[in-house]
């Protein structure tokens, strides 16, 4: 969460004329928000509740 948040507030700062960003902060939050995700349905899971299919179509 803390990663999404710095990455957002590098990605909204206005740039600088002439200066080259060598990291790609708006891809970084996005990566970093689904990283999020992917932690708040683990976290949920890990709780006793149930998320997603259980069989997932196979059998």
């Amino acid at each position: 969460m803390a990663g999404f948040a710095f990455a957002s507030w590098r990605a909204s700062r206005p740039a600088v004329f002439g200066k080259v960003r060598l990291i790609p902060w708006t891809t970084l939050s996005l990566i970093f928000a689904v990283l999020s995700l992917f932690m708040l349905v683990h976290v949920v899971n890990l709780l006793g509740f149930t998320t997603g299919s259980q069989n997932m179509g196979f059998r």
